[in-house]
């Protein structure tokens, strides 16, 4: 299959053209091509590189009106394409826009290329049309190069050595005498190429592992395929696999860890603690200077301290004090991570700026020890929800933020009107809180450039970071 789009982003762009060969491993036995309407512009260096303009696509059907046809010829095949991973992730988004899951196996004719014939200085489709001089009379356009990848694919398969190739490929990496018993490859290839959550199950369906992934299939393959400790056990004890879709990465993030604390799986290993008695916590002394110090934390003494953010091990709260003073140039002595009098260590090597010896006042100290005090907090100073990707075209997921604590998430209809905060809360199953959360859901706000997110008090509103 080969395709021409409006640019390089499924999410964002659409496609202009499609053509497919249906190859039964020896010859053509069909084709089909048609533009397609993509119902935006069509940039200018895009008309330029494919000769598509936006003239020629104006009559031509929408995706929607050919899905039908795409899904029958592509029934129980194996989608190849020169760079699978473009083609197969615009047609996958293009169903996804009006709710269907476009799910086949696929190949990829560059990796097959690198394989097959090594040492060539490029592997691009212009490039092995060039080498093999295969017979084009039109680049750019999709049934052209469709035909091409087909030659090439035809060229491939005639090497003796590379159907085991093409077949190892196709089973995502995995060898079937890897796979545990009674777990054959087309119960992962039948796992959606979704986000979310899996569980593996022992053979009396206790669940061994919980994972999470962008894509539920490709991860589950990956376990499959490697051959670390971890993977070893997996193949050996794992019968079954189930899974829950999110949609969103958040939500599975903050799924994954809620159910290994519920479930306590013994191939996990991180994520499991369900306590987190050690604390660094701040106060400002008598100089006016705010300082910082771990403690261990129970009931008894809670109230004692003022809190900043907690962690299952005493190395987990000094290593991340640590790190906070090195990079904003605290006093380690004025954090406790230094014993003595006078100036502390770092003040000779230029790393602290004397506020342990009266050099620097507090007032300029304070600047950098309240920057600390933000990058170490684990409570949230304002209530909020991000509203992320649903299951579905036509939902949104929820995740509410309140009383400085994570409560949970749910999902909303995207056209479903929002009156005031109660839609958020009666929207949420809520989930206990816990510094991970915390972490889990600061992370995300840091990494990633576009979240929607929704204010909720003083003043309603909504703006994308």
């Amino acid at each position: 299959m080969d395709i021409e789009t409006t640019g390089g982003k499924p999410s964002r762009d659409k496609i202009t053209e499609i053509a497919i060969v249906l190859h039964d491993g020896t010859q053509i036995l069909e084709k089909f091509e048609t533009l397609l309407n993509p119902e935006t512009y069509i940039p200018y260096g895009i008309t330029q590189l494919t000769g598509i303009t936006q003239e020629m696509v104006t009559g031509a059907p929408r995706f929607y009106e050919v899905a039908k046809e795409i899904v029958k010829l592509t029934e129980g095949a194996v989608f190849v394409a020169h760079n699978v991973r473009f083609d197969y992730g615009f047609v996958r988004e293009e169903f996804q826009r009006f709710g269907y899951a476009f799910s086949r196996k696929q190949l990829c004719t560059v990796r097959l290329s690198r394989e097959t014939f090594p040492g060539l200085h490029s592997y691009s489709l212009e490039n092995l049309i060039r080498h093999f001089n295969i017979p084009t009379d039109a680049r750019h356009r999709a049934l052209a190069d469709a035909l091409a990848t087909a030659d090439l694919f035809e060229r491939i398969l005639s090497k003796q050595c590379n159907h085991e190739t093409v077949q190892r490929m196709v089973n995502l990496g995995i060898k079937e005498s890897r796979l545990p018993q009674n777990f054959n490859i087309e119960k992962v290839h039948a796992l959606p190429e979704s986000c979310g959550v899996y569980y593996f199950h022992d053979v009396n369906g206790n669940v061994l592992y919980v994972g999470k992934s962008i894509n539920i299939r490709k991860r589950v393959a990956e376990h499959f395929a490697d051959h670390t400790e971890k993977a070893k056990t997996l193949q050996q004890h794992v019968h079954d696999v189930s899974y829950e879709i999110t949609g969103s990465e958040l939500v599975a993030m903050l799924l994954e860890s809620h159910e290994i604390k519920r479930l306590l799986p013994p191939v996990n290993r991180a994520q499991r603690v369900r306590k987190f008695p050690y604390a660094i916590h701040t106060w400002t002394d008598e100089q006016g200077y705010i300082r910082f110090d771990v403690a261990h934390v129970t009931a008894k003494n809670q109230k004692q301290f003022k809190i900043v953010s907690q962690y299952p091990k005493l190395g987990n709260a000094r290593g991340h004090l640590s790190t906070i003073v090195e990079k904003l140039e605290l006093c380690p002595r004025l954090c406790h991570l230094q014993a003595g009098k006078g100036v502390c260590f770092h003040f000779h090597l230029k790393q602290c700026h004397g506020a342990c010896g009266s050099k620097e006042c507090a007032d300029d100290y304070n600047e950098r020890a309240r920057q600390a005090l933000e990058r170490l907090s684990m409570v949230f100073d304002h209530d909020f929800v991000i509203l992320d990707r649903g299951r579905t075209p036509t939902e949104q997921s929820v995740i509410l933020v309140e009383g400085g604590i994570y409560c949970g998430f749910g999902y909303l209809d995207r056209d479903e009107a929002i009156m005031d905060v109660n839609d958020f809360r009666h929207s949420i199953k809520y989930y206990s809180s816990n510094p991970e959360t915390t972490r889990i859901v600061q992370r995300f706000l840091s990494e990633k450039e576009r979240v929607k997110v929704v204010h909720l008090h003083p003043v309603q509103q909504t703006f994308e970071r």
